[in-house]
């Protein structure tokens, strides 16, 4: 395998905080060296300098994105920081009937957390109208979010009565696996989304959940990133962000209603 150089990596540093405002840790060295490699066995580049010159080329769209998505790819899990989905379920069960109630995965990654805020709605809103939009710098995780389908641990914090009605459990050649069933993702639209870019018209969302994402920004991108999601949380709307995360020093636009719990005034 290819060693990268103290110099090579900071390119990249640059390259993904370009790309998608994400600070990388010299620690993430080790990680940045063994996505890569194999783009460059791909390419049959000699060298992370090679491979750096043909993403900064202009020729090579595609690999500009495979390079994106695999810098950027995050594991989760369904109904992580179960507060938030509690938070969810008590403000769909006061939603008003007429408009839609929208909900917002702003930084989605596979889709676990979308279809947990789904399974969420559908029990509680049933039939009536409602909305759900995962999106998400990598077209990769994107791809995988939309199929909805999952290795079986990452549902062990799925409620039974969920499991039971939203998701199919895989055998024989997909034993180990669960596939989120059809009707459900068919509810949850996913689409490719750069948080450090003008965003596109999405319209105004009750709720929007942006969390563990800005411990990869820093300072000056949190608040524009912030500055550009809350701008499409409806008055009296919901921000929910990380356990571990803060708006101190970030924004003041809301409220705090209780940690990592906030709402637009």
């Amino acid at each position: 395998m290819n060693t990268i150089t103290d110099q090579e990596f900071n390119r990249f540093q640059r390259f993904i905080y370009d790309a998608a405002g994400i600070t990388m840790a010299s620690s993430k060295k080790a990680l940045v060296s063994g996505r890569l490699s194999k783009r460059l066995q791909a390419r049959q580049l000699k060298s992370f300098t090679e491979y750096f010159n043909l993403l900064s080329s202009g020729q090579a769209k595609d690999e500009v994105q495979t390079a994106i998505d695999l810098l950027t790819t995050n594991e989760t899990y369904f109904f992580r920081e179960p507060k938030h989905f509690e938070l969810l379920k008590s403000l769909a069960q006061a939603h008003k009937p007429g408009q839609p109630f929208r909900v917002w995965s702003a930084a989605s990654s596979t889709g676990e957390e979308a279809y947990s805020m789904a399974m969420v709605l559908a029990d509680t809103l049933g039939n009536s109208p409602w909305e759900i939009l995962g999106s998400d710098i990598s077209t990769r995780v994107l791809q995988r979010a939309r199929a909805g389908h999952f290795p079986m641990e990452r549902a062990r914090n799925i409620p039974q009565p969920y499991l039971k009605r939203y998701c199919l459990k895989g055998f024989d050649e997909q034993e180990g696996t669960m596939l989120v069933e059809k009707s459900l993702r068919q509810r949850v639209r996913f689409i490719h989304a750069n948080l450090n870019e003008p965003l596109p018209q999405l319209g105004q969302f009750d709720v929007i959940f942006l969390r563990n994402v800005m411990i990869y920004f820093n300072g000056d991108t949190k608040r524009q990133v912030v500055a550009r999601v809350i701008s499409m949380l409806k008055p009296g709307g919901y921000f929910c962000i990380g356990h571990s995360e803060s708006l101190n020093d970030i924004s003041d636009a809301l409220l705090t209603v209780a940690p990592s719990i906030y709402r637009n005034p």
